[in-house]
């Protein structure tokens, strides 16, 4: 399954990179759908102030991130933040034993029914029954939200100290400049894209209409007042899993882009 969507060798046109020194770095990397699309995907470690790391939505474990994780610290918490991004989860498992493992639900049942590696999923985020607690030291520095009625069943983080939002498909920044820049290919360049940017944008409505529409009217109400809470959360910086990272600006942009749900959730109040 990786080998349709990733490039081959991902170690040559992969970006390390350390958006908050010492506590938090990127791996951005070419992503392909359909093998025309070009999305971007990217992963984030976050360095706790206990020494242990977060990872999310885990990319290839090359050797360079290997050597970069180990600079960091030590494993403690892998979380696939939609039951989408998840194809890593097998060998960072693998790698890291003892880390606890964060998904949505439905993702367990799904990997085995891909006959995906078996990993122990330490928490899962449930519509039903909210997740009280991951850990002391985790909770310490994170605020999450579980979102169910996103099609890819979506779990938001906000790291606290550095004011970063951590999401995966909940909202994308098209275009995906940082994760083709090692590739010698133009990020906008084919019709797919290209209709697929309009939709994936910050700017424009694209993406405020495909989510607004996207969710039905049944669902799009708790959908609005999950948006309204993590609109409530102190976040400067928003590091998406498709596209380029948002500094500075991001509860702006997203404001922008979850406008009417915002909306929408306050008339509900």
């Amino acid at each position: 399954m990786a080998s349709k969507l990733v490039p081959s060798d991902p170690a040559k046109v992969m970006v390390i990179r350390d958006v908050v020194p010492k506590t938090i770095v990127t791996f951005s990397t070419p992503f392909w759908r359909f093998g025309k699309l070009k999305i971007g995907g990217r992963g984030t470690v976050v360095r706790l102030q206990s020494g242990s790391l977060a990872v999310f939505s885990p990319v290839a474990l090359t050797d360079d991130v290997k050597q970069r994780v180990s600079e960091l610290g030590e494993v403690k918490y892998i979380a696939a933040l939609d039951i989408e991004h998840h194809i890593f989860l097998g060998p960072w498992h693998t790698a890291y034993p003892t880390a606890q493992i964060i998904g949505p639900e439905g993702l367990p049942e799904k990997r085995k029914n891909q006959g995906d590696q078996d990993v122990p999923f330490a928490h899962v985020f449930t519509a039903d029954k909210p997740l009280p607690s991951i850990s002391p030291e985790f909770d310490a520095e994170f605020e999450y939200a579980y979102v169910p009625e996103h099609s890819n069943k979506e779990i938001v983080f906000n790291h606290k100290p550095t004011k970063t939002l951590i999401e995966a498909d909940l909202l994308f920044n098209y275009p995906s400049t940082e994760q083709f820049s090692k590739t010698g290919a133009s990020p906008t360049s084919g019709i797919l894209t290209k209709l697929f940017g309009a939709f994936t944008n910050t700017q424009g409505l694209g993406q405020s209409r495909l989510l607004w529409y996207s969710q039905g009217a049944e669902k799009r109400p708790r959908f609005a007042q999950r948006m309204a809470a993590i609109d409530k959360w102190d976040f400067e910086r928003l590091i998406p899993c498709h596209g380029d990272v948002i500094e500075g600006n991001a509860k702006s942009v997203f404001r922008h882009v979850m406008g009417w749900h915002l909306e929408l959730a306050k008339k509900s109040t």
